[in-house]
């Protein structure tokens, strides 16, 4: 058991660290779970991806309370008016890939939860990140500079960029930090943005997942869910913060070439075992 909670505890922290940055989740959670091979059936397994997503998202809800709660008795009326236009942008936003998602969620499932899709996608988007900040959209000054400035019509432009986390691999926070980058919003502000999207499309999806795979696990199953949960939250809570504070003063291009590199390991690793 004590084996099977290390393994917990990494693949939560993998969670926590890569929910984040623009570097794929899914890639790495692949890799992992072929060289970890945690003990959980099929159906306890997915739930457990499942949990410590839930607990990512709920890192964010907690450091972000303030600004996200419109009942905070600190705010005034307009204070409270601007976070529900807020949420009103946030939502916006996270339509595109809501309906489309749960349109597909289980061609997704069945046809492109293959390390090979996987590989693609952080290798091409890994071109992509390098090219974007290395030429003129990565150093042209930007229009949005405020969380508050982001209209309308940006949100659900950022919604449609979000649609390509879709395909494994991609990173939902990755595409949308790049569609801000490339119609002109501050990388620090749609990092923000990207993490107040990421509530209700990981929050439903995650939650559908839950009823469909429901909850009659054993004891042990139940502990190790409850390892990958824990630290899942708190990798992700610090993540957060250390992402923002860095975007402040670097570009992605090392996401890049992280991605880039993180592509060839995957191929390797799995044309070398066979799969």
């Amino acid at each position: 058991m004590v084996a099977e909670s290390i393994k917990a505890l990494v693949l939560g922290i993998v969670q926590g660290i890569t929910e984040w940055l623009p570097i794929s989740s899914t890639g790495h959670l692949l890799l992992l779970d072929s060289l970890l091979k945690l003990s959980l059936s099929s159906e306890a397994k997915e739930l457990f991806l499942v949990i410590i997503q839930l607990a990512s998202i709920l890192a964010v809800v907690i450091l972000y309370f303030s600004t996200l709660n419109p009942f905070a008795p600190s705010k005034d009326k307009e204070a409270k008016k601007s976070t529900y236009i807020l949420w009103a942008k946030v939502l916006v936003a996270t339509l595109p890939a809501g309906v489309v998602g749960v349109l597909i969620d289980d061609f997704m499932d069945s046809h492109l939860y293959r390390w090979e899709v996987v590989a693609l996608a952080l290798f091409g988007y890994g071109v992509l990140y390098i090219f974007l900040e290395k030429g003129r959209w990565g150093t042209q000054e930007k229009r949005v500079k405020r969380l508050e400035d982001i209209s309308y019509r940006d949100a659900l432009k950022l919604g449609l960029f979000q649609m390509l986390a879709l395909v494994p691999g991609t990173s939902r926070s990755g595409s949308t930090i790049l569609g801000g980058i490339i119609i002109g919003i501050e990388r620090s502000v749609v990092a923000q943005f990207s993490f107040f999207m990421a509530i209700p499309v990981m929050a439903g999806a995650s939650l559908l997942k839950l009823i469909k795979l429901g909850f009659s696990y054993t004891n042990a199953e139940y502990y190790l869910l409850a390892m990958g949960f824990v630290s899942s939250f708190i990798v992700s809570f610090f993540c957060i913060k250390a992402l923002i504070a860095y975007v402040r003063k670097h570009d992605f291009s090392v996401f890049g070439f992280y991605r880039v590199a993180l592509a060839v390991v995957v191929v390797i690793y799995f044309l070398g075992v066979g799969i």
